[in-house]
């Protein structure tokens, strides 16, 4: 199989001509967040914001000249559209403009969840995997969507070194542990950076969710991105979530971005099913004394206080941080340990929460 280069593939977009502009797409500037990993191709092609889905025959035709390239496997174009001064309005403008989102939501998909935290390095990426494993051994089919575009850990943290498949239409997700995975750490290498804007990570996380062959499920676990951006507002206008889980840890400063993150759900009206304290507490390994390093049970407070269900503790432990390293999670390395058991309790009361009614996507208007 030949190598396909970044070089290769704007040689041949090179050749796509814009009907608007007369010009290439790539002369033009058209071709943006070109990422080429092992003869899998995924780039943007961003036209002004007044082109629209006219464009789409243009998408289609670059992804076309790409995938007939000898040596690529897969193709993932998306179509996003970006003005300048779009850019400078902030996050208010964007929500207003944002178009309403269809109640539909994923086909074959019973219910979507969101794993959140209002900061990084609280351990929810370790809460996502571990919690998507505990809904999947409770008998749930179950799908993990890896919505970090800017820091995908679930290909590590499954240890997942294939490419996806395509069947023409729709890629295929992986099967590992139980469970479908998709993520856009599968077509980047680990140590490189994706420098999108935000439409293109709004586009890129759509087509991760309606474009990949995830039927039929009973619930997609979403790892959410720190934080309450672009990610947020577009899970929550594109499909009718069942709800959000908050990860916290006891900190004070944890739980004040906590607390944004839930406040932000709340206005867009997806639910809260709760929020999880992680690295509540840390057990030596030798003597099995514990310390409260980082505060404990201020996560219960909060939950209290907002009147949202406290869904439970995890304890700070090598074993969860080993296990999530080596790629093989604790909820399915060592099943039958008191840290594997917290998770799945906690996945026990998610799992209520599915048969419940869904509720419809709403259109996002932030005052």
């Amino acid at each position: 199989m030949s190598h396909v280069t970044r070089d290769d593939v704007l040689k041949v977009l090179d050749q796509i001509v814009d009907p608007v502009s007369g010009r290439s797409v790539v002369h033009q500037g058209l071709i943006q967040g070109l990422v080429v990993r092992d003869g899998h191709v995924g780039f943007a092609v961003e036209v002004d914001p007044a082109r629209g889905r006219e464009a789409e025959p243009l998408r289609e035709e670059c992804e076309m000249a790409v995938t007939k390239m000898p040596g690529v496997l897969s193709v993932t174009a998306v179509l996003t559209a970006h003005e300048e001064k779009q850019m400078q309005r902030g996050a208010k403008d964007h929500a207003r403009r944002a178009p309403a989102a269809s109640p539909q939501g994923v086909p074959g998909v019973a219910a979507i969840i969101a794993v959140a935290s209002g900061k990084g390095g609280v351990g929810k990426s370790t809460v996502a995997v571990n919690l998507a494993i505990g809904l999947s051994k409770l008998g749930l089919k179950t799908g993990l969507l890896d919505a970090d575009i800017y820091g995908p850990s679930i290909p590590r943290m499954l240890d997942i070194r294939e490419k996806p498949e395509s069947d023409g239409k729709k890629l295929k997700p992986i099967e590992t542990f139980g469970i479908k995975t998709m993520s856009i750490g599968f077509l980047v290498k680990e140590e490189e950076a994706v420098i999108w804007r935000g439409p293109m990570v709004m586009s890129a996380l759509t087509q991760m969710l309606m474009d990949v062959a995830w039927a039929p499920l009973d619930v997609l676990v979403v790892d959410m991105p720190p934080g309450t951006g672009d990610a947020q507002l577009t899970m929550a206008q594109r499909v009718p979530l069942k709800g959000a889980i908050i990860v916290s840890t006891p900190q004070d400063l944890a739980l004040i971005d906590a607390r944004k993150g839930l406040a932000m759900f709340q206005k867009t009206q997806v639910p809260v099913l709760g929020i999880v304290e992680n690295m509540s507490t840390y057990i030596c390994p030798n003597c099995g004394h514990e310390s409260h390093i980082f505060g404990h049970g201020g996560a219960r407070e909060t939950a209290n206080r907002l009147n949202v269900p406290f869904l439970g503790e995890i304890p700070l432990v090598s074993a969860i941080r080993e296990t999530s390293d080596s790629g093989e999670p604790i909820t399915a390395s060592r099943p039958d340990g008191p840290e594997a058991r917290a998770f799945l309790t906690i996945a026990k009361k998610i799992s209520e929460n599915i048969a419940a009614p869904s509720r419809a996507a709403p259109r996002i208007v932030l005052e």
